[in-house]
């Protein structure tokens, strides 16, 4: 199972919300559950399907069709393996003549040359892979296949040759956090568009290897370090599960004398770090939302309801929009309008998603304003 979205960088997403924290921006669509691999930090325990309640395709063109009513924001097919739906392709052109953004999460191992000219047909944009070790003995223990390193190296190749973008992902855990530099030199050989790092939340699987967590600590020295490699790379750079790096960014910034605008810092100048509920939203196999894959709240079924009313009326979203409702020192920090916390981290540590990010060593300098 691939978690990570893929990010289309152009001009910002903007949706037809009602300008209060509800602007959709990207959803991430779990279109099926099946997978080829088995890895170690996978939220959902992917494997091999068939899995049950899948969205068929009629329901998948017709969750398009009320996606496009509220606004165009970027559609992140993703799984499971969402190469191993077979109308794949026939969702994602769907998708593209409506206008959305559709990019495609897959894991890299299943594509072919042909594979690939037919997701640059369909009107897929970028696609994302992901590498988690500098060295394939790694990545292949993370992903838990043999030889998937390989494939998903040459799949990436494929996918270059067919002259689509793609990025590197990679989830960041105390056992590769010393390899991060090499992979980032790894995604600049291979050309890629961009490197977005994932700090785990452990979901899933991930709960099993919670003990390999990076610290407070060395959370916010990655973070730190991240923020470095901005001007010593070509790769768009993006946190993602890290809310603390948009905290981290502004401080910075403003230690260095720096304006931060689209102009100078791209999407990280007009989003936020935790977008769960706000800009973002992910809908399961069989229908299900949810503020973000790793958050296992339900906010509606759109086999019972349609997206645009989830959308804009669940009680979950609405509360997560309302940044003055975050608990602890989330809700009394200056940058909780910048960074939120991590609302997935929140509820698995503590049943409840306002509380308090439990990885953050930051002590709020003053009160929030209200």
């Amino acid at each position: 199972m691939n978690p990570h979205p893929p990010m289309y960088q152009g001009s910002p997403p903007h949706g037809r919300g009602s300008g209060k924290n509800d602007t959709l921006r990207l959803v991430a669509w779990e279109t099926t559950r099946n997978c080829n691999l088995s890895c170690v930090h996978c939220r959902a325990a992917a494997t091999k399907g068939p899995y049950d309640g899948e969205l068929d395709t009629d329901q998948s063109f017709a969750l398009l069709d009320q996606i496009a009513e509220v606004g165009r924001p970027i559609i992140i097919l993703t799984g499971g393996e969402p190469l191993l739906r077979a109308d794949i392709f026939d969702i994602a052109k769907y998708g593209d003549n409506l206008g959305l953004r559709m990019v495609m999460a897959p894991n890299g191992t299943l594509i072919t040359p042909q594979i690939a000219e037919k997701m640059a047909a369909s009107g897929i944009r970028r696609i994302s892979a992901s590498i988690d070790g500098a060295t394939k003995e790694f990545h292949d223990k993370f992903r838990g296949v043999d030889g998937a390193f390989d494939a998903a190296i040459r799949g990436i190749e494929y996918v270059k040759a067919a002259g689509i973008e793609f990025q590197i992902n990679t989830t960041i855990t105390k056992t590769n956090l010393d390899q991060i530099p090499k992979i980032l030199e790894l995604a600049e050989e291979l050309g890629a568009a961009a490197h977005h790092i994932f700090l785990l939340v452990p979901t899933g699987r991930g709960k099993y290897i919670v003990d390999q967590a990076i610290d407070a600590e060395s959370y916010e020295s990655t973070l730190n370090w991240f923020y470095d490699q901005r001007e010593k790379t070509s790769l768009q750079l993006k946190a993602t599960c890290a809310p603390h790096y948009y905290r981290i960014l502004r401080q910075r910034a403003r230690d260095e004398g720096k304006t931060i605008s689209f102009e100078s810092h791209g999407l990280d100048a007009v989003t936020r770090g935790c977008l769960a509920g706000t800009g973002f939203c992910f809908i399961s196999h069989t229908g299900i939302v949810q503020p973000c894959g790793y958050t296992d709240v339900k906010c509606g079924d759109i086999t019972r309801d349609t997206f645009g009313h989830v959308w804009r009326n669940s009680p979950v979203f609405l509360k997560l929009r309302d940044f003055k409702q975050l608990e602890g020192k989330c809700g009394r920090c200056e940058y909780r309008a910048v960074c939120g916390g991590c609302r997935a981290r929140a509820y698995e540590a503590t049943g409840n998603y306002m509380a308090e990010e439990p990885l953050c060593a930051y002590q709020p300098e003053k009160a929030a304003p209200c």
